[in-house]
């Protein structure tokens, strides 16, 4: 349980982050912005200890979650920002 809460916490921060490199307006705000980026950090952290690219509190780590954010909140923007005519 204490793991889940440090992801949570983790990626609080990696979203935050995330939306600081990706200025702009998303389309769901900031709470949705940093959920996004909770799974991104997720996402991204588990693909890259599967992959053994490093292992648990490594600092590539942080660099994959924060990739894995970027990425989520990029697809996000893609497919869900308003379009204008």
């Amino acid at each position: 349980m204490v793991a889940v809460l440090g992801w949570i916490v983790f990626g609080l921060i990696v979203g935050a982050i995330a939306k600081l490199l990706m200025p702009g307006r998303d389309p769901g705000g900031w709470i949705v912005t940093i959920l996004l980026g909770i799974a991104g950090a997720v996402v991204g952290g588990w693909l890259g200890r599967a992959a053994g690219w490093y292992g648990t509190n490594e600092p590539a780590g942080f660099l994959m979650s924060l990739l894995g954010a970027i990425i989520l909140l990029a697809l996000y923007r893609l497919l869900f920002a308003r379009r204008t005519v």
